[in-house]
């Protein structure tokens, strides 16, 4: 697990703790590209984004008898430019890697001597712009500006790393550290006088430090829709986070609204798991006894389908199957020509529709002209092609009073490709063949509402019902928390193999594709409810060894970057980690199925990788293991448990397929390797982070599979003294990983409280753990790396591994 930096976070001031049930609330939630949330409180306190912060604008209004109410999203942002960066529009600069005479950034100097080169300046050839390998990079552009009287002035730019920028000469940014995307900065009052009519000059000069190198800046000015900001705003009275669904509950004058987001992820059925469409219902009655006017309305920008705003799409509305639908994708539609962590989608196509039934006014805009358009200001118009597009629909209710009435509206996205498998490009598990559309997905979709919502409502009470049987309330909320987000930060799709392929995104970790050490965190929400799709996080992992693709006498880190499984990507491997890794999660499929039948499968390839823990994993050498965040480590205890329960798996599968030889061979080298690790690691009170290293501690989290799949390896002394100590250890927001930082994981502090034995010692490692989520004030999707003193995320968001806090429910579930 890699760590990124950025400034990524979404800080919310503190008097809005006292609300937060969520760092951050899932709209629209179905894979690492169709992913919307919203990072505030209340809904329309800010604009819903990706999860990776980019802002992807869903708005929601509604009117009553002529008042137009904000119920969903807040105003976004339209920009245009004023000297465009690259991802907007080609430009040249002159530039120099020798370090300039003084004056450099001034309008009048002479960079004749200079050379000319296309921006963006990168050390990694992803683009077309200009290669750039040596530790500073000057730039000089050129521009030319009709009306400078512009309201708000602002430089768009990412660099990496430290970067200062000047204006006509005068010195508007300067940033030690690196951005990971565009990011907009406001330009003072005072340095926007400096620009003029015609000819401008913007100066930057860039210092790459280490790793990437990377520059390109722009000025733009933000167009605004000025009607946005007078529409008032519905009073929200609730929010409530179910594993399916979110829920607000507002008022809108004399009229309630309840707007759920329901992604109906039903892990059991694959094809409706699968299916990209997620319903939004408006739910509208009045609350003063009287009947009223009220239309309803959803928008949709076509920031959903492109990597940056500044991409041109094209926009159409058209009825198919019964429905009433607007559509936007990329006009350069480059299918899988991406790879990499912080990125969207910039190929297929976004869907809004209704049945035709409706009647509904759908119409195409501007990102600036949506609330104007619907309260009246402004005619609907429908444009075809541009930036920054909004999807507009609107539906009359007619008359309403105290008896409620509904629209849902929904949501699609249809990616034509989604993963590219070892060069062979997969469609979606939902598009079986040809005649598998779109328009057919949203149509059932919309005729089997009714029973889906049932299904979700029956599946969101049964799931926090055994949460709470297994762990109690607060653990329960934080398995709803982690529901939505684990799922979708997968893929689903089928091999060329005719195997379920179910694959993760490194989410701001660094991108990688079926990372095995995040398959293994997440493991347990699967193992509860989908062996299958368990298997599916397997499979590619097998292929590439059984394939004769990979070759180590090891599992392998990962299967590439995504969305592109070609080979692992990752510079260097796990050995005893993703080894351990695969043959536990193997065993782990064996107890939930009641049968080794998959392992039979795959048996080769797991003695491989069981007698390379024989070999190398009682006493791993200095590698890297799934934390690897905090650097090498030889000796690693809690890695030597790993493999110590890898042979004990290993062992319990040879038995289940009735090869008694190995399982003796192996349950015996694990037995015998117990009391061995207590010596080594022993240190009083608790036992070391390292063999014979004294002072130190860590969370020997791995145990869990020991208890959970019953191998009684370790003695429950163990286990007794590893608790009673951590209970000491603990800070504000929780456990720390280890005695080298007080930062940790979350999914790491469930799995060590499933190895307490009383409701007493769960509650006290899984309650601070809660207190982190609904009081961090990095508002993101739940970040699983965070500091234990004062609940700020280090690094990682919206990531699969806190399907982990299902471990308390699987250790149960497999006691039955």
């Amino acid at each position: 697990m890699k760590r990124i930096f950025g400034i990524a976070a979404v800080l919310l001031s503190q008097q809005l703790y006292a609300q937060q049930q969520a760092p951050a609330y899932p709209l629209i939630t179905h894979d690492p590209y169709f992913s919307v949330w919203s990072a505030t409180d209340k809904l329309t306190a800010s604009a819903t984004r990706h999860w990776t912060g980019t802002e992807q604008s869903l708005t929601g209004f509604v009117k009553v008898d002529g008042v137009t109410y904000r119920v969903l999203g807040a105003p976004g942002h339209a920009y245009r430019a004023l000297a465009a960066t690259a991802d907007m529009a080609p430009y040249q600069v002159r530039y120099t890697e020798t370090a300039p005479a003084k004056g450099w950034e001034d309008p009048a100097f002479n960079d004749a001597d200079w050379k000319t080169g296309k921006a963006p300046f990168e050390k990694d050839g992803k683009t077309t712009g200009t290669p750039w390998f040596t530790d500073n990079v000057w730039v000089r552009r050129t521009f030319t500006v009709d009306d400078p009287n512009v309201d708000k002035l602002l430089l768009k730019i990412n660099h990496d790393d430290n970067a200062e920028v000047y204006l006509n000469g005068e010195r508007i940014y300067s940033y030690e550290g690196w951005l990971n995307h565009m990011e907009y900065f406001p330009i003072s009052e005072e340095a926007k006088k400096k620009l003029r009519k015609g000819t401008n000059v913007l100066a930057m000069h860039c210092t790459n430090t280490r790793g990437g190198a990377y520059l390109d800046g722009g000025i733009v000015t933000e167009d605004k829709d000025e009607w946005a900001d007078k529409i008032q705003l519905a009073e929200q009275k609730n929010v409530t986070l179910e594993a399916t669904r979110t829920i607000y509950d507002l008022t809108c004058g004399k009229v309630d609204v309840t707007l759920t987001f329901t992604s109906p992820l039903l892990l059991k059925d694959l094809d409706l798991m699968s299916r990209p469409v997620s319903y939004v219902s408006y739910k509208v009655k009045a609350n003063d006894g009287r009947r009223h006017k009220v239309e309803v309305y959803f928008g949709a920008s076509s920031d959903l389908a492109v990597n940056t705003s500044a991409q041109e799409v094209t926009a159409q509305q058209y009825a198919s199957e019964g429905l009433s639908i607007l559509k936007t994708g990329t006009v350069a539609q480059p299918v899988l020509a991406k790879k990499g962590d912080d990125l969207r989608i910039d190929w297929g196509y976004l869907y809004v529709a209704v049945p035709q039934s409706a009647g509904a006014t759908q119409y195409v805009t501007k990102e600036g002209a949506a609330a104007a358009t619907f309260a009246g200001k402004r005619k609907p118009q429908t444009l075809d092609r541009g930036q920054q597009l909004v999807l507009n629909t609107s539906v009359s209710l007619g008359k309403v009073d105290g008896t409620e009435k509904e629209q849902v509206f929904l949501v699609g996205y249809d990616d034509i490709y989604a993963i590219q498998y070892f060069e062979a490009n997969l469609k979606p598990w939902w598009k079986k063949d040809d005649s598998y559309t779109i328009e057919k997905e949203l149509k059932k979709a919309q005729d089997e509402y009714a029973s889906v919502m049932a299904r979700c409502t029956a599946f969101d009470k049964e799931l926090y019902e055994l949460a709470k049987t297994a762990g109690g309330e607060k653990y329960a909320k934080l398995c709803v928390l982690g529901y939505r987000q684990s799922i979708a930060a997968h893929k689903l799709v089928k091999s060329p193999q005719g195997e379920i392929l179910f694959l993760s995104k490194e989410n701001f970790s660094n991108g990688c594709i079926n990372t095995v050490d995040v398959t293994y965190p997440s493991a347990p929400l699967y193992l509860v409810y989908n062996p299958d799709l368990m298997k599916g996080m397997l499979n590619g992992i097998f292929y590439f060894s059984e394939s004769g693709k990979y070759t180590q006498p090891y599992a392998a880190h990962d299967l590439g970057t995504y969305p592109l499984a070609n080979g692992q990507a990752y510079g260097e491997g796990m050995p005893v980690e993703e080894s351990g890794n695969m043959i536990i999660l193997t065993a782990a499929i064996a107890k939930a199925e009641g049968n080794a039948n998959y392992a039979k499968q795959h048996w080769k390839t797991l003695t491989t990788w069981a007698e390379y823990l024989l070999k190398e994993g009682f006493d791993p050498a200095n590698q890297l293991c799934t934390d690897d965040f905090a650097g090498h480590l030889a000796r690693n205890a809690n890695l030597s448990v790993k493999a110590i329960v890898g042979l004990g798996c290993y062992a319990m599968l040879a038995d289940m397929l009735g090869d008694k030889a190995s399982a003796q061979k192996y349950r015996t080298a694990a037995t015998e390797m117990v009391p061995k690790w207590m010596q080594l690691a022993e240190d009083g009170d608790h036992y070391t982070l390292a063999f014979e290293n004294k002072g130190t501690w860590s969370q020997k989290y791995n145990l869990v599979w020991d208890k959970v799949l019953n191998l009684g390896l370790f003695p429950k002394s163990v286990y007794e003294k590893e608790i009673k100590y951590y209970l000491t250890q603990q800070l504000t927001y929780g456990l720390p990983l280890d005695s080298r930082k007080k930062y940790t994981k979350s999914d790491w502090i469930l799995w060590t409280a499933a190895l307490t034995d009383n409701q007493a010692d769960f509650s006290a490692l899984v309650d601070p753990v809660y207190k982190y989520a609904q009081e961090t004030p990095s508002r993101v999707p739940l970040s699983d790396w965070h500091e234990t003193a004062d609940g700020k995320m280090v690094g990682f968001q919206a990531r699969s591994v806190v399907g982990g806090y299902f471990m308390q429910i699987l250790g149960t579930t497999l006691k039955k």
